[in-house]
């Protein structure tokens, strides 16, 4: 379940900084606003709530000996304080935050109508306050220090089924967390492991560590959580709270990672990259000389710098190309020279490398002796118009097939008089309409097109589905196109032979 609220989410976690003192509280409240308000981001400040008359055993209330319990109770604040502090985060246009550790305080988050609930690391095995939580209209995050993959699993299944929206943050229960101790591989394991479900950084290393929140984005984090503080003569900070300046340093050091990882999917070159580029590469120039319309050999030419203007660089050159016009020795052959149409065997090449990239980015395998062949509706030429790269598995009285199509190809309409057959959407998008019906498809998503049912489908950013049907015949496919009717099999399908080559 993908989220808008949860993604490129700052969380300053307040916890028990306060330090039971309202005034205190404030002033942080206002110190993260102003950083918020000033490096425009969306930032949420994150409280603590704990019902300490129900959370702690009477038997050790008035012990000092337990871990937390003490600091817990000497920094208690009451619901009209929390009511002020959370007013105040949003005078400061803040989302408001709660983590709590116990369902009284989950009360607490909808009585003061919270934003966001956090599910802290200590809790998120916590059943009895998970199935409180899960039943407000909250969106979630989940910390997941400590816990095994296993248990990991158990808790994503819940919230999913659930229907919640929620996201993950990795963490490390250490305070602080040295560098050697971050695991910061386990975002890009998450984020692999459930892509649906944003993945963030819950930190708690030293507050000058400024690049473990570079490296967490480079990994696909997209949340972001610090504890914050003002520290004064009568308060300090312990080891892994930040302070307002470290705070607004943290932040640029975020949009400096952004910055220098760029966009997700591989963008043209800039004009000066390429000028760049331009100035070392080599350029086409004739050995001898060359007269308009004759066939130029490998012998009929050299590659030397500079790659001069409008002239044929040396990548682009092709044996057997033919002279535009006449060419004196040394002279640059010209760039149009590179528009030499390409034969059939260069266009199944880029088409299949193509394809083979798509499967290996969605970590699809194929097996070496895997049937594979183009559908190509209009010609090799019009494939990125039309078709769907086919690879057949299994064909018996059932059969599996992989398809394959590459951005913005559509597939024409047509039907079959046998065979049946269910598309489910592995990687990417799909819409396929039936019989003037549309149906837009999402990973996992399953279509059932039956006998004689008119169908056709495309993609917008690139899909790999499964068909797995009954029986394939080679002569059971009829096109409204009369043109592709009238065509004959080999003429609209190519085989592809050296998959493993590719």
């Amino acid at each position: 379940m993908q989220s808008t609220i949860l993604n490129d989410l700052f969380i300053f976690d307040l916890a028990n900084n306060h330090q039971g003192d309202l005034k205190h509280a404030l002033k942080i409240i206002n110190a993260m606003g102003t950083i918020s308000n000033e490096e425009n981001i969306k930032s949420a400040l994150k409280f603590q709530f704990r019902d300490l008359d129900t959370l702690i055993h009477p038997d050790f209330v008035n012990r000092d000996d337990v871990p937390h319990i003490p600091r817990f109770l000497n920094t208690r604040l009451s619901k009209a304080d929390y009511k002020e502090l959370a007013d105040a985060v949003r005078k400061n246009n803040m989302l408001t935050m709660a983590t709590p550790f116990d369902e009284n305080s989950v009360d607490l988050i909808e009585e003061l109508n919270i934003d966001i609930i956090k599910i802290a690391s200590c809790s998120s095995f916590d059943w009895p306050l998970l199935e409180r939580v899960v039943k407000t209209d909250k969106p979630i995050v989940i910390s997941t220090g400590g816990l095994p993959l296993s248990k990991i699993d158990q808790v994503v299944y819940f919230f999913k089924t659930n229907r919640k929206e929620f996201a993950l943050m990795h963490c490390v229960a250490l305070y602080p967390t040295e560098p050697e101790a971050l695991q910061l591989n386990q975002i890009a394991l998450f984020k692999n492991r459930f892509p649906s479900v944003p993945i963030g950084f819950s930190t708690h290393e030293h507050p000058d560590n400024y690049q473990a929140v570079q490296m967490a984005y480079a990994l696909g984090a997209r949340l972001f959580e610090r504890h914050v503080g003002l520290e004064t003569d009568k308060y300090k900070l312990n080891a892994y709270s930040s302070k307002p300046e470290q705070v607004k340093r943290w932040i640029k050091a975020y949009h400096e990672a952004v910055q220098s990882c760029g966009g997700e999917e591989r963008a043209p070159a800039s004009p000066k990259e390429t000028e760049t580029l331009r100035s070392l590469m080599r350029g086409v120039y004739a050995k001898k000389e060359i007269k308009q319309g004759e066939q130029i050999s490998r012998d009929d030419v050299y590659f030397a710098m500079p790659l001069q203007q409008e002239q044929l660089s040396s990548g682009e050159w092709k044996e057997g190309i033919i002279a535009d016009r006449s060419y004196r020795q040394n002279e640059p052959l010209h760039e149009s020279l590179a528009l030499l149409k390409a034969t059939p065997e260069e266009l199944i090449s880029q088409i299949m490398l193509q394809v083979k990239g798509m499967l290996n980015n969605a970590r699809i395998v194929i097996n070496d002796q895997a049937s594979i062949e183009i559908s190509h509706h209009y010609g090799l030429e019009r494939f990125r118009e039309f078709g769907v790269v086919i690879i057949d598995c299994i064909n018996r009285e059932y059969c599996k097939k992989i398809m394959v199509q590459l951005p913005r190809q559509k597939h024409p309409y047509h039907y079959h008089k046998r065979k049946e057959e269910t598309f489910q959407l592995l990687s990417g998008d799909l819409e396929v309409e039936i019989n003037g019906k549309r149906h837009q498809l999402r990973p996992g998503d399953l279509i059932l097109i039956k006998p004689e049912q008119w169908h056709k489908f495309h993609t917008l950013d690139g899909a790999i589905f499964e068909e797995i049907s009954t029986t394939h015949y080679n002569d059971d496919s009829y096109y409204e196109d009369e043109r592709i009717a009238r065509l004959p099999r080999e003429k609209r399908k190519t085989r592809v032979t050296n998959w493993d080559l590719l």
